[in-house]
């Protein structure tokens, strides 16, 4: 079987007083037709590897194959079939979109006609508009449109609908989703978990330059054990004194961590977990200020392989 990507003890270590091991003997194979997710904070690697995917990096050590090749000796190849949507892209602003992806459209041997990209990203109506005159969404949807233009096998997109609205990710999404329906593959990161959630048949859990974790975020969350999560907070005079783990041999509960300000449990059966939270807190002479509940999540997953937050930064890495 030829793999979308296949990565073999990859790692990239940047110069330095001391140097920087940015990715640290990394292994990952993803399949073809599949949306591949990579998880992480800033600084856990996953820009690294991927940029040494693209080609626009080159690996210390190990190999980086894609669609079976390698960019030592099949350059040309690879950047015939994928396309690349960068964290930010700088376009041209006095070029309309029609300019700009018929520019696009001719670094290619083959690709899609320019004007029909631009219906897949429903832009049509802008096709004579200077980028200058876009919306933040819109510009984000001829960054994709770039990719998607010499009609990739493979695409990546490097948080593509990071501070757009509501309404500009659910249009980003759709383009991901009718690319991936007609057969090509992704690799997308991103720090929005309902967007991996939804979009992703398989994610990476990057930490520190190394995978933690590789499954769907279905089975990534089952495996947890926990099903749901409640989150509370106390007041109190004993409260400051309180350790991290508090609460966490309740029946019902898996587990027990901070997050900033927040008290979080991880809880298999929140019918039985929270009345026994309540009997605690009423006997520690501590007043409940705050309490919800909610499923677990990809969020929660990242914790629980991490040991931090996913927007807390890390140290020792790169992005």
């Amino acid at each position: 079987m030829t793999y979308a990507i296949e990565c073999r003890q990859l790692t990239k270590t940047w110069p330095g007083k001391p140097p920087v091991e940015a990715v640290r003997g990394i292994d990952l194979t993803i399949e073809q037709g599949i949306c591949f997710g990579v998880l992480g904070p800033n600084g856990a690697g996953k820009t690294t590897t991927i940029e040494i995917c693209e080609g626009l990096q080159k690996a210390t050590s190990g190999e980086a194959l894609v669609l079976g090749k390698s960019w030592a000796t099949h350059g040309h190849e690879i950047r015939e079939q994928i396309g690349v949507s960068l964290q930010e892209t700088r376009l041209s602003e006095k070029l309309t979109v029609l300019e700009t992806l018929t520019l696009f459209r001719s670094f290619y041997g083959s690709g899609i006609d320019a004007e029909d990209v631009i219906a897949r990203v429903s832009l049509t109506e802008k096709k004579h508009s200077r980028i200058k005159s876009l919306s933040g969404g819109q510009r984000q949807r001829v960054a994709v449109a770039t990719a998607l233009v010499g009609n990739p096998r493979l695409l990546f997109l490097d948080e593509p609908t990071t501070g757009l609205d509501p309404q500009s990710r659910r249009e980003l999404w759709r383009i991901i989703s009718e690319f991936r329906e007609a057969g090509g593959t992704i690799l997308l990161t991103t720090h929005y978990m309902d967007e991996a959630e939804r979009l992703c048949d398989r994610v990476a859990i990057f930490d520190k330059g190394r995978i933690l974790a590789i499954d769907s975020p279905r089975r990534l969350i089952m495996d947890l054990g926990a099903e749901h999560v409640v989150d509370f907070t106390v007041s109190g005079e004993q409260a400051a004194a309180l350790p991290e783990e508090f609460g966490s041999n309740l029946p019902g509960v898996i587990s027990a961590r901070m997050e900033s300000e927040r008290r979080c449990l991880s809880v298999g059966e929140p019918h039985v977990a929270i009345p026994a939270l309540l009997s605690l807190i009423a006997a520690r002479n501590l007043q409940l200020t705050s309490l919800t509940t909610r499923q677990a999540s990809l969020e929660d997953v990242f914790v629980h392989y991490a040991g931090h937050g996913l927007n807390d930064e890390t140290s020792g890495g790169a992005a």
